[in-house]
């Protein structure tokens, strides 16, 4: 029975370094593309305390973009003043229409007002690394292009995020959208109906995949270390716990097959080596087993974030948060949720 699950273990392994290979860094040509014909439109819901770090990484860039849109979505906390100081151009949508989303109406009235002929969505919490800019913009592709922020840890709760960013990261790359960071010619992002034609939907990014490979426009996902990052749910662990409830079941259904197939195999790797070592008791065999797993959790983390140490040794912990929490996502699936001090229907 041993030898046959030590053989289990070690395909179940294996897919976990399959999975990593496609956390791939991306191609970049020797020369960007010029950034005077590049919107930058960054929707904002009381983001005055994350827009001062944004706006600085874009004004310090070598490129310079033709405009900076902050779009404002109903903030109370002075967001607009806070664009306006760094130079931004401040877009006041009119109020939320029946059957958009928050951050779907701002990117589309953001987008009707911008000038340039290519658009890059991002997210307020994100900043572009030193001489981000200029990688993005000479990443090799023909299409819409999204790129991962790596996640800059800074608190403990912070870490809980690393199993729930793996799974994303996986259902998104090489040929998927996330949410954080989109660039894409107007006349496609047109073509495939922008975000009028997911309007409706917290996970934007998921339904916008469907949109533009239906336009026939070719998509390119990559990870983002030394271009772009971002924290997630800073604010503690509460609003970590809010952040993957209000849509995260639903994202990880509309992950490929052969992805989350993946994705199964190795979080079930991870599992069976401290379940058989409390079964057996065997430290020499299944002791090693997991340490093998945490080197591995350790590597791949680190290519997508800064995450500690510690907690990668000791990884069944986020492990169960992540199984728990989706359970929680999953239950709670097209009921009330409260985000950003509005009350949305989890997708």
């Amino acid at each position: 029975m041993e030898p046959a699950m030590m053989v289990l273990f070690l395909v179940l392994w294996l897919a976990g370094w399959i999975l990593a290979a496609r956390f791939r860094r991306p191609a970049i040509n020797c020369h960007a593309q010029a950034g005077n014909s590049l919107s930058i439109i960054i929707p904002a819901r009381n983001e005055a305390h994350n827009l001062p770090k944004l706006l600085e990484s874009i004004t310090s860039q070598q490129i310079k973009p033709r405009e900076v849109l902050v779009v404002d979505d109903g903030s109370s906390d002075g967001t607009a003043d806070v664009a306006r100081r760094f130079g931004a151009g401040v877009v006041n949508p009119p109020p939320l229409p029946d059957g958009w989303r928050g951050k779907t109406w701002a990117c589309h009235q953001g987008a009707m007002r911008a000038s340039g002929e290519q658009l890059i969505f991002m997210d307020a919490d994100t900043w572009f690394e030193p001489g981000g800019l200029g990688r993005v913009l000479s990443i090799e592709h023909d299409g819409a292009l999204s790129v991962i922020p790596y996640h800059a840890v800074r608190k403990s709760h912070e870490d809980l995020s690393m199993f729930f960013n793996i799974s994303m990261i996986a259902g998104t790359v090489p040929k998927g959208l996330v949410g954080q960071f989109l660039l894409v010619r107007r006349n496609h992002y047109q073509l495939a109906g922008g975000h009028e034609s997911v309007r409706g939907h917290i996970l934007e990014n998921f339904r916008m995949t469907g949109k533009f490979l239906t336009a026939g426009v070719p998509l390119l996902c990559v990870t983002g270390r030394g271009i772009l990052s971002f924290r997630m749910y800073p604010g503690g662990l509460r609003e970590l716990l809010q952040g993957w409830t209000k849509g995260f079941a639903a994202g990880v259904a509309g992950t490929p097959a052969g992805s989350l197939i993946l994705v199964i195999a190795w979080m079930s790797c991870l599992m069976l080596a401290p379940l058989m070592l409390l079964l057996t008791g065997e430290w020499w065999i299944w002791g090693c087993a997991c340490v093998v797993c945490a080197l591995q959790v350790a590597w791949v983390a680190r290519t997508i974030g800064s995450f500690g140490w510690a907690l990668m040794l000791f990884y069944p912990l986020p492990l169960m948060t992540f199984f728990g929490l989706f359970a929680w996502s999953a239950m709670r699936s097209g009921r009330k949720v409260t985000w950003k001090g509005r009350e949305i229907s989890a997708d």
